[in-house]
């Protein structure tokens, strides 16, 4: 009683809070009546309800109790029952006799079933032997019948659990006997009308009677063939022309005579069956194909095309192509001659490699001249050296033996006796000289090239190309690294002091022997430097290298691109952008990068011993001591502004002789840029030497640094004659523009005296004309040259001396001793 008043206080406590509610209580009243009346006729209808449900619920309990009342006694019923027939003691002895019995019953309804199935096969089969002959379409229709049966069989074999194999062999036996006598009938009947028309002689005769009774007989086995050629084209839709197309029937029987003349020629002891001749029956396919072809286009194209007009085959090339389906029917024929002569040679590695060069050939005769694509215009038949090389797994063979040749003729090359002489003949006159090594290699490798180049597979060509071309490559450049070395060793102070050098060995490196051992190396480099970026063009490699980016990218470094090799390996071996996403890149950048370093690393070397050379050869020349005192010509009068040297120091002619000599043999050997880039580096260093030991040690009368002026002309003179060419007017010699400096610094040490000439006047003294020293005086030069270094350069730039700095300037002066005095 507690709970109710509590929640009736609430109730009123929440609806009467002011004494204005109190005005609302009737209303409020009346609503706890409708509500009260709402919740009697709800209790009400639940109530009706749960009388409904009970009634129900005990309706549904009676009918199951009846129901299973009923059960038992049926099931007593069939107890009794089973006792009696199975005269058994108890119930479930009664099921395991019962369940026996049914067990035989469905046996047996099985066993009728395979004998009503066997009995058809066999009702078919003679249904279609009978009419083979008669009405070769009316026996296609038990045979069809047959061969789906079969089908069926083996599809249902495995949710059968591979029930009844017995039965489904015996009917794909049935069926394939079925093919085969219905074949051997049509096609004796074939080979009859052949042989009444002569065939396969070239006076075959297609009259019109025989020709139509070989049209008859050409009919009839393109019927029994019909669905064997439906599933094939099926096929080669599903799989997208990767299947070999049937040979078809009637070429089956025509090209019996021309494989019995084949096997009388190539698998007897004919002479044209010769090991060494592989090429006398690879060239017979041919031969057949321009013999018979014409024939066969003629007469069997129409038949071809009539007989599948309307039909799914139509649309396929591969049956409707009297050249193709007749290349088919040769093909096999061909195949067991190779399949069988391939063992004979196997040891025989030259055998070998030419019987694989001649079956490519062959493939390109019949791809490219014949148009043979058995694969429905997908233009990817890999050719009977795929089948060889892949199919039979004969590659890794052929490749060893294509390496050993390579490798072979590649060490009687660098071994031949005149394989480091340069070869002056075999490119461009201006172009660098290589050793006649180099480029028999390169002719080598371009030879290697062109024999894998028809090659379809991917994979064989990517391995020739590292396993032989690279490897070769990288042993040349190996080899040229070596000289190289040696070369350095034989120079160093080191090795000479520990294990002496004998007097052969050090000619050998010094002068012009010593300089052309160097060419040759930057020579060969420079040469198959080229030769890669060349090939690297081509677009054999440059279509190589794009399937190789396609294959790398699509997989990790560490997954195989080619054959067995990792997409790592590849990289390692030909470019560091394999499997990236630019566009740069080429399949020999690591071998050229390799001869790029040792060219430019040979040619830092070349400069090395130039340079060592020159100032070796300016040592006497650096030794003239004064120069002060020395002796003046007749001709010469040193207060005037010319002079009459016409003879150059003595002690300068090793310089001239060495430098001709150097300059004469690599103006013949290096291309012009090179050439150019070394002689400058001489230039600076003559020029170093003379500026370091002559220039800044010395003091000079006016006729002593014009006859030095002179001397450096002459060296000028030396090297404008091999690099000079045509000077423009105002222009400067390539001698001039590398010893630039010492030109400018000697045209400051032969100013004359301006108040010794005569001529000058006060006002003109110290002028002259821009760019000599002509009509300058040594003094006023001096003069401006201390005053400032605006004034210095001022007169500097009016004497055209651009290099030689302020500083330098001061320094050269004072070593005319006129103004020391």
């Amino acid at each position: 009683m507690d709970e109710p008043r509590v929640r009736a206080e609430d109730y009123l406590n929440d609806k009467i809070q002011t004494p204005a509610d109190l005005e609302n209580i009737d209303s409020l009243l009346q609503g706890v009546k409708d509500q009260q009346v709402l919740l009697r006729k709800q209790l009400q209808e639940a109530e009706t309800t749960l009388e409904n449900a009970q009634g129900a619920s005990q309706d549904q309990k009676t009918h199951l109790l009846q129901r299973a009342e009923a059960f038992r006694q049926k099931q007593a019923d069939i107890d009794r029952r089973l006792l009696k027939i199975t005269h058994s003691e108890t119930s479930d002895q009664a099921v395991q006799l019962l369940d026996a019995s049914m067990k035989k019953l469905q046996n047996l309804d099985i066993a009728v079933g395979y004998v009503e199935l066997l009995q058809e096969v066999e009702n078919l089969s003679t249904q279609a032997r009978q009419q083979i002959k008669t009405s070769p379409e009316a026996a296609l229709k038990p045979y069809i019948r047959l061969q789906h049966i079969s089908k069926a069989l083996k599809q249902l074999q495995p949710a059968a659990e591979g029930a009844a194999p017995h039965l489904v062999d015996h009917v794909d036996n049935a069926s394939g006997t079925l093919w085969k006598q219905m074949k051997d009938t049509l096609s004796v009947q074939f080979e009859q009308t052949l042989a009444r028309m002569k065939w396969p002689s070239k006076e075959a005769k297609f009259e019109n009677g025989l020709l139509a009774e070989w049209e008859a007989g050409v009919e009839k086995l393109l019927l029994l063939q019909d669905p064997e050629l439906m599933e094939a084209v099926e096929n080669v839709t599903r799989q997208r022309g990767l299947t070999e197309a049937p040979v078809l029937l009637p070429l089956e029987v025509m090209v019996k005579p021309l494989e019995l003349r084949f096997r009388y020629h190539f698998e007897s002891d004919r002479p044209t069956n010769r090991l060494d001749k592989p090429e006398y029956f690879l060239s017979h396919i041919i031969d057949l194909l321009n013999t018979y072809a014409p024939m066969i286009a003629t007469h069997l194209q129409p038949a071809l095309r009539r007989h599948f007009q309307g039909t799914k085959i139509n649309a396929s090339s591969i049956y409707t192509n009297s050249t193709t389906v007749f290349i088919t029917a040769l093909l096999p024929m061909l195949r067991r001659k190779i399949f069988s002569y391939l063992p004979q040679i196997a040891m025989q590695p030259q055998l070998l490699s030419h019987f694989i060069h001649e079956l490519i050939e062959l493939d390109a005769v019949l791809r490219d001249e014949w148009a043979y694509d058995p694969h429905d215009g997908a233009g990817n038949w890999k050719g009977l050296t795929w089948e060889v090389l892949v199919g039979k797994d004969w590659f890794g063979r052929w490749l060893e033996v294509e390496k050993n040749f390579a490798l072979s003729r590649y060490q009687s090359i660098v071994d031949a006796k005149d394989a480091g002489e340069i070869d002056y003949d075999s490119v461009e006159p201006a172009a660098t000289k290589p050793t006649k090594a180099a480029i028999r290699v390169n002719d080598l490798l371009e030879t290697i090239t062109e024999r894998y180049r028809p090659l379809i597979s991917f994979s064989q060509k990517l391995r020739f190309l590292i396993d032989i071309q690279i490897a070769i490559f990288d042993k040349f450049h190996s080899r040229l690294h070596s000289g190289l070395e040696a070369y350095l060793a034989a120079t160093s102070t080191v090795v000479r002091a520990v294990q002496g050098t004998a007097r052969e060995d050090k000619a050998s490196v010094e002068g012009i022997k010593g300089l052309e051992r160097l060419c040759r190396i930057y020579g060969s480099a420079d040469y198959l430097e080229k030769a890669l970026e060349t090939w690297s063009d081509d677009v054999f490699f440059l279509e190589l290298w794009d399937e190789l980016q396609q294959r790398a990218r699509q997989r990790s470094s560490g997954n195989v691109v080619a054959g067995p090799l990792t997409v790592r390996d590849v990289a390692e071996r030909t470019s560091s952008a394999v499997g990236s996403g630019g566009e740069t890149g080429a399949l020999f950048d690591e071998t050229a990068s390799a001869y790029r370093k040792l060219r430019i690393r040979t040619e830092e070397i070349i400069i090395d011993f130039l340079n060592k050379t020159m100032r070796d050869a300016l040592r006497p020349y650096s030794k003239i001591n004064p120069w002060s005192l020395l002796p003046t010509d007749d001709s010469t009068n040193t207060n005037t502004t010319t002079t009459t040297t016409t003879t150059t120091t003595a002690e300068l002619d090793p310089l001239l002789t060495s430098l001709d000599a150097s300059l004469s043999f690599l103006s013949r050997t290096i291309s012009r840029p090179p050439l150019r880039h070394i002689t400058r580096q001489m230039c600076q260093t003559i020029q170093a030497y003379l500026w370091e030991y002559v220039l800044g040690r010395h003091t000079f009368t006016l006729h002593s640094a014009q006859q030095f002026l002179h001397d450096v002309r002459a060296i000028a003179h030396v090297i404008d004659a091999y690099l000079g060419g045509p000077v423009p007017p105002g222009g400067l010699g390539q001698a001039e523009v590398g010893l630039k400096k010492l030109f400018e610094a000697l045209r400051l040490l032969t100013l004359p005296i301006a108040a010794a000439a005569e001529g000058v006047g006060e006002d003109e003294k110290g002028e002259g004309e821009k760019g000599t020293g002509a009509g300058w005086d040594l003094h006023a030069v001096e003069e401006e040259i201390f005053a400032s270094n605006e004034r210095a350069r001022d007169v500097l730039e009016r004497l055209d001396v651009l290099v030689v700095t302020e500083t330098e300037a001061r320094n050269i002066l004072p070593r005319r001793v006129d103004l020391v005095a």
